[in-house]
């Protein structure tokens, strides 16, 4: 399924901005909103170790963190290095992946956020209730407000009630985390950034400055996934150097005025310099490829230089940077035989399912091997073992996630989305109450009981007590879930690679698969520097 033929379709019902650019097509939850609720919304909490509910919080970041383990075959988070200690960040990137994009820069930033989103997010059943626990602050972007959602003074005040809150998140140390394209995408490239994380982290610089706090900085940051719209999936968030707001971007009267409580925007020419700036630092942080095509060209060119030298790459890291390298240096017109015999290549692949991981080191279709596939068939067993268990207890998340993914009307973007959250509040509400179920069956049929009194190593004495016995058996019955969850997913990842394995034999028989070696080879033997 290529990214070509999925993007979400931009102005086709005509609606533009001031600029005569297409906004994107709302969904049918963006286009609701109830101003009145939204300003209810409570404000964050700047004077703990968390914006929102400490409880709510923490237990949310472990429920993310578990399920992010399921979403991804490979998570790799570099450069939290340059996050500073004291002052407060606002991470910014490029935003391909809807709800998944923030959840990867919080899980890998060691600070808590204050949030802001896009405003049907806090109104949504269930995860509404959710996100006003991390204290997300509600965002109505331009789209909504040109379609006639709400007036233009609801969306001033709204919003500036939002950026003054997440401002004075910032500038009290926390993290937070702003797209400025102002919606996820399908490009593969950055488009048009507008201005909110720039007027809210110059507004927190001038509080910081007004308060004598440290002054708050943009840590630019590389989203990259192998292929976002699939589940298990390769995932590296990449951390850059961070931005420093200039001295000259903020002045007395802005201090003054956020000093008072006021929402002020910032000069616009430090608003538009800053945001320029961040664009130049962002712009490499990205594929920055004409199109999809031309950034598996690359990502092939990438692999077939690496195992020219002996050195075949590794990791899903390693292949970005690769890709990267070819990007900077074939960007002059002699090379362009390079790249058309690398698309042309790249499409052979992608059109079979496979990608330059499936070219061996001489350039021709990798081979399976029966040793590595048998050593690696382990979860074979424990997941027949456990496979009633997972269909009583995952079948249901695993089916609408699925299913409502691929129906979204929010564009392929927000498909890793529904799987994600389906595949975490599916848990939380269906896992206590199957779990209930079971623990009913073990105590009202006598062939179901277990024997406590006669378990080992001290157990016993959990029968002595019905309510600990309760207890104990629900929760064993959830790890239960989760560990058949676990074989589940690792059965998945070795039958994907048999799979390919298959694919790649099956290929190297067709006339695609001969076109595809001469391709590569005659690509190996052309410098790619």
């Amino acid at each position: 399924m290529s990214e070509e033929s999925n993007a979400m379709e931009f102005g086709e019902d005509g609606a533009v901005d001031h600029r005569g650019e297409a906004l994107p097509v709302l969904s049918k939850r963006a286009a609701k909103m109830n101003i009145e609720e939204l300003m209810e919304i409570s404000a964050p909490k700047n004077d703990g170790k968390t914006p929102g509910s400490p409880f709510f919080t923490s237990f949310g970041y472990l429920c993310l963190r578990l399920t992010n383990n399921i979403q991804f075959r490979s998570v790799e988070f570099t450069g939290q290095e340059h996050i500073p200690d004291k002052a407060g960040t606002l991470c910014s990137s490029w935003h391909t992946n809807g709800l998944i994009d923030p959840v990867e820069i919080m899980l890998s930033h060691p600070k808590r956020f204050v949030i802001g989103g896009r405003h049907d997010l806090v109104l949504r059943p269930i995860i509404g209730w959710w996100a006003r626990k991390f204290a997300v602050q509600p965002v109505i972007r331009k789209a909504e407000l040109i379609r006639g959602g709400c007036s233009e003074e609801e969306a001033t005040l709204l919003n500036g009630r939002s950026l003054r809150a997440l401002a004075d998140g910032v500038s009290s140390g926390f993290g937070c985390a702003l797209f400025p394209e102002g919606t996820s995408h399908s490009e593969s490239h950055l488009i048009r950034l507008r201005t909110g994380p720039m007027r809210t982290v110059i507004a927190a610089a001038a509080i910081s400055e007004g308060l004598g706090r440290p002054r708050p900085v943009i840590l630019p940051i590389g989203l990259h996934y192998r292929v976002r719209h699939h589940w298990r999936t390769d995932c590296w968030v990449e951390y850059s150097k961070p931005l420093e707001i200039p001295k000259s971007a903020t002045d007395d009267e802005l201090i003054k005025a956020l000093e008072a409580g006021e929402w002020k925007e910032p000069r616009a020419d430090a608003v538009i310099g800053l945001r320029d700036e961040l664009q130049e630092r962002l712009a490499p942080l990205t594929p920055n490829a004409p199109d999809w095509k031309t950034h598996r060209a690359w990502h092939l060119l990438g692999h077939l230089r690496a195992n020219k030298s002996g050195k075949p790459l590794k990791s899903w890291r390693e292949e970005v940077i690769a890709a990267r390298e070819v990007r900077e240096g074939i960007a002059n017109e002699s090379e362009s035989e390079i790249v058309t015999k690398a698309k042309r290549a790249a499409a052979i692949l992608d059109d079979n399912g496979l990608d330059g991981r499936d070219i061996a080191i001489d350039g021709k279709l990798r081979k399976g091997s029966l040793s590595k596939g048998i050593i690696h068939s382990w979860p074979l067993i424990p997941m027949l073992l456990t496979l009633p268990l997972f269909i009583y207890s995952c079948g249901f998340q695993a089916f609408m996630g699925r299913k409502l993914g691929n129906k979204t009307d929010e564009g392929i973007d927000a498909r890793s989305t529904y799987q994600f959250l389906f595949a975490m509040f599916g848990s939380l509400i269906v896992f206590p109450i199957l779990a209930s179920v079971l623990v009913l069956i073990t105590h009202s049929i006598s062939f179901f009981a277990i024997p406590w009194n006669e378990a080992p190593f001290g157990l016993s004495m959990i029968g002595e007590n019905i309510f600990i016995q309760v207890i104990v058996e629900w929760v064993l019955i959830i790890l239960l879930f989760w560990l058949s969850a676990i074989f589940m997913v690792s059965f998945c990842d070795f039958a994907f690679d048999i799979s390919k394995a298959r694919t790649r034999a099956l290929l190297r028989k067709k006339k695609e698969g001969e076109e595809l070696e001469n391709l590569t080879n005659e690509l190996m033997s052309l410098s790619v520097n």
